[in-house]
């Protein structure tokens, strides 16, 4: 082999990046070597390639087989006072972006958060749920982010990120004042407003927040059992105005009924037998049955000592017999 072969062999032809899973940026090891001038530079879907020159941020290309020349290497071409056609190899530092989602990435609360509740005061919550991010500005987060490493994955940069999802989500819960009663069915509105709050600290470091979860957010002990106790009290409320809904019900089916008053009456003990019967199975005791008082002698019926209005009949000819006869009038027979 010659000296040309040789140092031709030393000059690069084909930069490519096979991106690695959880690798956010890769940077492409030219070990020194110079990049040949109509090398071929692949980009892969959901990938960006930069270009860096003395640690200034120089061309970008999407994805794509590119063949490198000074027209599609206009930044570096100024930057190195290149002329027309020049077809020298040139050295360049390329980094290739991955812009996939990066899908689950945790967040939670290391400590308690103090929040003021509207009802409960002053409490403490803690909250966990995950996040999604993709990198929207390569050159801004190559800038912010990167540095010189070789190789940055998701692990480098979630605890900053996740720092950034705690501090927005808490003062957003904290600025809606949603009571904590009510937080569990507002999850998915707070993740939403979430996304709108923190979106602009994502943008300047280069990310798009894809979508935010909240998983749960939890409460002392102490203020579960207060809830559950106010709970319990409200069912016991709701079962006292049930008891008055079904009498004044009973009254007015009544009233319409052809039973008048009477059926009144046995609609509002079945009203009433419903409401106690609840009471019992909450453990409330209910209320004792007064017994009936007795009907005076005025109030029973007329017919007990009414006498009899029926009339006679002789009991050997049938015949009809007159009031007081002592024979019948018919047979003469003596009436007994």
């Amino acid at each position: 082999m010659g000296l040309f072969d040789f140092i031709k062999g030393q000059f690069i032809e084909v930069i490519e990046w096979l991106d690695d899973k959880g690798a956010l940026v890769y940077r492409f090891p030219a070990y020194d070597n110079a990049i040949k001038m109509g090398a071929k530079l692949v980009v892969r879907e959901s990938q960006n390639a930069i270009f860096v020159n003395e640690g200034r941020i120089a061309d970008v290309f999407g994805p794509g087989t590119h063949t490198l020349s000074t027209q599609n290497l206009p930044v570096l071409t100024a930057l190195n006072s290149w002329k027309y056609a020049f077809n020298s190899p040139f050295k360049s530092d390329v980094y290739f972006l991955n812009t996939t989602t990066f899908t689950d990435l945790k967040w939670g609360t290391t400590n308690p958060v103090i929040m003021r509740d509207p009802e409960f005061g002053i409490i403490r919550m803690r909250g966990y749920g995950n996040y999604s991010v993709k990198i929207n500005d390569p050159v801004i987060f190559l800038k912010e982010i990167f540095g010189t490493k070789q190789e940055f994955t998701t692990s480098g940069i979630t605890g900053f990120l996740k720092s950034i999802v705690v501090s927005g989500i808490s003062d957003l819960i904290g600025e809606a004042k949603i009571p904590v009663a009510d937080l569990s069915s507002s999850y998915d509105e707070l993740g939403q407003l979430s996304i709108s709050r923190l979106q602009p600290r994502f943008s300047a470091i280069g990310l798009l927040l894809v979508g935010v979860t909240i998983e749960n957010i939890s409460l002392p002990e102490d203020v579960e059992k207060m809830i559950d106790r106010k709970s319990s009290m409200n069912i016991a409320g709701n079962l006292d105005q049930y008891m008055k809904f079904q009498t004044a019900e009973a009254i007015r089916d009544a009233a319409n009924n052809d039973g008048g008053i009477a059926g009144a009456g046995a609609g509002l003990g079945a009203g009433m037998a419903m409401g106690q019967m609840m009471n019992q199975m909450l453990g409330r005791p209910a209320e004792q049955q007064q017994t009936p008082a007795p009907q005076s002698q005025s109030q029973q019926s007329p017919t007990s000592n009414a006498p009899s209005t029926g009339k006679k009949f002789c009991s050997e000819c049938g015949g009809k017999l007159a009031e007081n006869a002592k024979f019948c009038s018919d047979c003469g027979s003596k009436t007994s």
